[in-house]
């Protein structure tokens, strides 16, 4: 389906990988890119993940108190345990205004995107310590992270922002396990998340500011993913990789 090199299958054929955010979009390209190298593969969603080829789809509301551990739980029953996670869930509420945005706007987007990723990480972190063979951590950022939004994205820009920062301090923490915890930051990508309530005329604006004249596809953001979550990115660590066809440039 991608075309995946040999030299990501040979470095990830057999792992143990739980992704989330796995049904649509960028968390279902990084799914199928997976099982295509021979990737053992549990996926999560709010909504059982339909991907052929993996060992289990979960239903899972991340936000729900101890979802995420539980989560975390039934991936390493069913795969044995785990070597790494490619967490790719989160919500985007966009407000046309900053004054439109609610307290319930500002709850969901944190709790989704931050909240629940920390819980979501470092019960998978603990694992991979106790497992003692080491482990990689995979995030989905947002160029927001770095720019602070647009379209009435602030809050979610917030919310990723602090995800970076999130996955700094975890590779720090579990670095001397053999651990390493890095974020993909996407640009434009050719998702419902992005067009949602995004006007055409804001849409175009971004692809005209992006040097490589389109919108991404989700499953050039999977390459990303797998990357980091290969032996080929050992030393890779507490990094945010920018895949935003030059609309950032850092």
């Amino acid at each position: 389906m991608i075309g995946m090199t040999s030299w990501l299958d040979d470095q990830l054929a057999g792992a143990r990988v739980l992704v989330t955010g796995a049904r649509g979009g960028i968390g279902a390209a990084v799914t199928e890119a997976f099982v295509a190298v021979g990737a053992s593969v549990v996926a999560t969603d709010i909504e059982v993940p339909q991907t052929p080829g993996v060992r289990l789809g979960i239903p899972a509301d991340l936000r729900e108190p101890g979802a995420p551990q539980r989560t975390v739980e039934q991936a390493i029953d069913v795969l044995g345990g785990l070597d790494a996670v490619a967490h790719m869930a989160g919500v985007l509420r966009r407000r046309q205004r900053v004054a439109d945005v609610t307290e319930a706007d500002w709850d969901l987007q944190h709790e989704v995107n931050l909240k629940a990723s920390f819980f979501l990480l470092r019960a998978a972190a603990e694992h991979m310590v106790r497992q003692g063979t080491g482990g990689r951590l995979v995030a989905a950022t947002s160029q927001g992270w770095w720019s602070g939004g647009y379209g009435g994205s602030a809050v979610y820009a917030a919310s990723k922002g602090g995800l970076v920062s999130l996955c700094r301090g975890l590779a720090r923490s579990y670095g001397p396990a053999g651990i390493t915890v890095n974020t993909v930051a996407p640009g434009a990508v050719d998702t419902p998340m992005l067009t949602t309530d995004l006007s055409e005329a804001a849409l175009e604006s971004i692809i005209e500011a992006t040097p490589l004249g389109r919108l991404a596809r989700p499953e050039e953001v999977a390459a990303a993913v797998l990357f980091l979550a290969s032996a080929r990115a050992s030393f890779i660590t507490a990094a945010t990789l920018n895949v935003s066809g030059g609309w950032l440039a850092y």
